[in-house]
């Protein structure tokens, strides 16, 4: 009998300690409430959502508008890179091959959006401008002294390289680059202005004939200073315009066709490095009935993938993996479309449950005006790699507060630094932010969404910060 009384003592015991853990959850939920209502201040409800869920139990803490399908701008990232990991796993790599065919000098290539991108080349010390020396020096190892044609195989991706809902306006933009099947250095030049004695000196970095400048700017010794940079009807003709008063740049300018951008760039550095090219520079699909000689091959792994396109928001990164799940969907893993990319995605996103009328895919980066997310959309993608085993891996693919990405500048106070993790977005009119809290009482998925100007970015930040305030102490 007494130990019985003993074991009613216990459970009645973990029944107070459960309500009261209820209770101060829900204490603290109504707390958060009270101070995400004045965050938000006067903004009309349904031009916002806000979405925070706790993971371990899928608790719903706060929402707004959860289900509300919105233009999530750059947050269409983590939809993209999820959905990255589900199809082609963590240990996925893209692999750019170079090789012989007889005398012709072949570029197999995969779709990686990092070859020869500056920011992972300098993480891993290496120089501009390395792939072509180590493939000049491999032909020179092999005993090859001269080439005929360049042949570039860009077919692991169609041939629609500009998405057709991007702005004409955008196309010279560094975030609206060219997708190719074989894309180098961002698929953009860099270039610098500076003013020497009143005449405007232009440098560009990779140097090449491949692309022609105008130089249409003018020196000046005291007003504005601004310098932009131009399309023609020509290709990779591009006119620089502006004033210079001292020095303008270094900023990038997104160039056209990249498979031969790349295929031009190598054949210049041969011939510099005295193997000499007599032929053509040919875009076309490699003949895999001749004999293929290896001479170098470049892998990124996925992961590098996946920091650039969520840290950094590179869109590059992100339209090429969501091709590159086209193309691996393929029999032939070849011809990776946005439009197979979308309906791969979508099918991912109603395998978690995630009905039609809370998304529309229409590109990979966000930059589509037509892209719809619901904020529940978002958290329940980030609550799909939680669960799964790819959780960790992905957390370091966010921008940390405070230290780095696109929130680097944000969040540095104590109290919050390192601890918001996640991924903006901005396009005109708006502004999102998505990703995780790690609180004194374990991690917060969240995502807020606004759309017509809402919610400022400092607004959107306060949310965030409302929650680590909020969830700081440990039970």
């Amino acid at each position: 009998m007494l130990h019985r009384n003993r074991i009613g003592t216990h459970i009645k015991e973990l029944l107070f300690l459960f309500v009261a853990s209820i209770a101060l959850s829900g204490s603290a939920a109504a707390d958060l409430a009270g101070r995400i209502e004045k965050v938000v201040g006067k903004a009309k409800p349904g031009d916002y959502a806000i979405h925070i869920v706790e993971p371990g139990s899928a608790a719903v803490i706060y929402s707004h508008n959860p289900t509300k399908a919105m233009t999530p701008a750059s947050n269409m990232k983590l939809i993209t890179t999820a959905a990255a990991l589900r199809y082609l796993g963590p240990l996925f790599e893209y692999r750019t091959r170079v090789g012989l065919c007889g005398s012709t000098l072949v570029v197999i290539g995969s779709g990686d959006p990092l070859l020869g991108d500056p920011v992972t080349d300098a993480r891993y010390g290496r120089k501009d401008g390395w792939i072509f020396e180590q493939v000049a020096q491999s032909l020179q190892a092999m005993g090859v002294e001269s080439v005929a044609d360049v042949v570039v195989d860009t077919t692991v991706f169609d041939d629609q390289r500009v998405h057709p809902n991007w702005l004409e306006s955008d196309l010279n933009r560094w975030y609206a680059c060219e997708v190719c099947g074989v894309n180098y250095r961002g698929n953009c030049i860099q270039v610098t202005t500076s003013n020497q004695g009143g005449r405007v000196a232009v440098r560009v970095e990779p140097a090449t004939s491949f692309i022609e400048i105008a130089n249409e700017i003018q020196a000046v010794s005291d007003g504005p200073s601004a310098v932009g940079a131009y399309r023609t009807r020509q290709p990779n003709r591009i006119i620089l315009r502006g004033r210079c008063r001292d020095r303008e740049g270094p900023f990038d300018v997104a160039i056209e066709q990249p498979g031969g951008f790349f295929g031009f760039l190598l054949a210049e550095h041969l011939v510099r490095a005295g193997i000499p090219v007599s032929g053509r520079l040919v875009e076309k699909a490699f003949d895999s009935n001749c004999p293929f000689v290896p001479v170098a091959e470049y892998a990124t792994p996925l992961i590098d993938c996946l920091h650039r396109a969520n840290k950094d928001s590179l869109g590059l990164a992100s339209e090429a993996l969501l091709k590159t799940i086209a193309a691996h969907q393929s029999p032939d893993n070849k011809n990776g479309s946005w439009e197979r990319g979308r309906e791969l995605i979508g099918e991912y996103l109603m395998g978690l449950g995630i009905p039609h009328t809370e998304f529309h895919i229409d590109d990979g980066s966000g930059l589509s005006r037509d892209n719809r997310l619901s904020a529940q959309a978002i958290v329940t993608v980030l609550l799909d790699v939680y669960a799964g085993g790819n959780w960790e891996l992905y957390r370091t693919s966010l921008a940390v507060g405070g230290e780095d990405g696109t929130i680097g500048r944000y969040f540095k106070d104590s109290a919050y630094r390192a601890d918001v993790l996640g991924k903006t977005g901005y396009i005109s009119g708006v502004r999102s932010f998505s990703g995780v809290c790690l609180t004194g009482r374990g991690p917060y998925l969240f995502s807020i969404l606004s759309n017509r100007n809402s919610l400022s970015r400092d607004a959107i930040n306060a949310i965030a910060q409302a929650v680590m305030d909020e969830y700081r102490r440990k039970d």
